[in-house]
């Protein structure tokens, strides 16, 4: 398992950005959640008093015990209703220490004096946001550098809303996922894409790929494929997005977390206009919806079943009608290095790229890279 300095991408082992640690549905019971990302533990829940997602790191500097694992003998737990979640704190089931959300204990049962100023833990940065909770994954701890994600469309009720497919562990370092953004050579050997045009732009913590074509993967009725046009953009390193339109309008969502050093967690979601052109979504409309999701994560499959029996990818023998693949992966490492040093990586990376021998999607775009 190849790591991020195998890669050499830079100062700090996992990067800068927000991250999806879990569907906002899985907080409904009151009950934390034990989460495991960026080779760490979390304590993850929803505070009973007001709703507000806490995320803390996992264990209680008294005697290191893990406030979230799950536990049904501590009476903690059981006088709290098969819960240690006590209004917008935890209680740490061991023996007692209560941890507010700002990570700091705020009561000991049988202490009377002073609470020492070590008896804490650190919260994280979290939000609430299109049925996914988010975290702030900085490795200088600095504040967010830009907006967590979100959608428009989201509370539009003439869409229809995704369910996630958690398409759960693949070892892979996610640099390996990050390739696909320009990855215009793999577009007809694994999706049967007939690219017409095609351009990858790099802005900031941008990465965009525009392109369109008929796809075999994603077709209508009797087979037909529709002419797919999509412009995808992963926001940070972790978030991509895509508003596609050809057979339906949609947004698909494809998310992933590092869960270790070269291993990570990946979601896949689609967010669908009422094919019927309802003002409001109707049920034929959630089952057509449904049935494109499903449609969208079989052509997602294809690339997941590549990368989880492939190699790393080191050092690649590129060629220039693969895609801007190095000027992605210079993209990438700024997020694995101070944030002071970004501009060093944008100014050798930004701007339009069109591989050799394809039309640009926009008119601005160069004719060749």
């Amino acid at each position: 398992m190849a790591t991020t300095k195998d890669y050499r991408l830079g100062e700090f082992t996992f990067p800068r950005g927000w991250f999806m640690i879990a569907e906002a549905s899985e907080l409904d019971t009151h009950k934390p959640l034990s989460v495991r990302f960026f080779g760490q533990d979390f304590a993850l829940y929803r505070g009973r008093e007001t709703g507000k997602v806490v995320l803390l790191d996992a264990y209680c500097p008294h005697m290191k015990t893990h406030l979230a694992a799950p536990n049904t003998t501590s009476y903690v737990v059981i006088d709290g209703g098969g819960s240690n979640v006590e209004g917008d704190d935890i209680r740490c089931p061991y023996h007692g220490w209560r941890f507010g959300a700002d990570g700091k204990c705020n009561d000991i049962p049988y202490h009377e004096g002073q609470i020492p100023a070590a008896a804490k833990v650190k919260s994280w940065t979290v939000v609430e946001s299109l049925g996914a909770i988010w975290v702030w994954y900085d490795p200088e701890g600095g504040e967010p550098e830009w907006e967590h994600p979100s959608l428009k469309e989201w509370d539009d009720p003439s869409w229809v809303r995704w369910k996630f497919d958690h398409l759960g562990i693949l070892n892979q370092h996610p640099q390996e996922v990050i390739d696909n953004i320009c990855d215009y050579g793999h577009l007809s050997p694994i999706h049967g894409s007939t690219v017409q045009k095609y351009e990858n732009e790099f802005q900031g913590h941008h990465a965009i790929q525009r392109q369109c074509g008929p796809h075999r993967t994603l077709v209508g009725e009797n087979g037909v494929s529709p002419v797919l046009s999509t412009v995808t953009v992963y926001h940070g390193p972790g978030v991509l997005i895509s508003h596609l339109g050809g057979l339906y309008e949609a947004v698909l969502f494809i998310t992933h977390t590092p869960v270790e050093d070269g291993s990570i967690k990946v979601w896949h979601a689609l967010l669908v206009k009422s094919p019927s052109g309802s003002a409001v979504t109707t049920r034929t409309d959630m089952i057509a919806a449904r049935q494109f999701q499903e449609s969208s994560r079989l052509a997602f499959a294809q690339d997941f079943e590549v990368w989880t029996n492939k190699g790393p990818c080191l050092n690649g023998l590129f060629i220039p009608s693969d895609g801007p693949f190095m000027k992605a992966r210079i993209w990438y490492k700024q997020f694995f290095n101070p944030r002071a040093k970004k501009h060093e990586y944008l100014e050798q990376c930004e701007g339009f790229y069109v591989p050799k021998g394809i039309a640009p999607f926009t008119d601005d775009a160069p004719a060749a890279a």
